[in-house]
């Protein structure tokens, strides 16, 4: 059983198919890249509100005066 291509006709089109496989392995990456620091900016986004957050109720505490304790 002979190939469908000739041995010396079938260069180009394996790297051809490497080009293309290695020009999806590249897509995917810079997908992967731009999700992560996109994420990455909305975790410190939830960082930064969460310390507002508790910065306030703190302050909310310091502010409401204390009753003494009762004997």
């Amino acid at each position: 059983m002979s190939p469908a291509l000739p041995l010396d006709d079938a260069g180009p089109y394996v790297a051809a198919a490497y080009l293309v496989f290695l020009a999806l392995v590249v897509i995917y990456v810079a997908i992967m890249a731009a999700k992560l620091s996109r994420i990455s900016r909305e975790i410190n986004e939830l960082a930064e509100l969460a310390a507002r957050r508790d910065e306030q109720r703190e302050a909310d505490r310091e502010a409401v005066p204390r009753a003494p304790p009762a004997r």
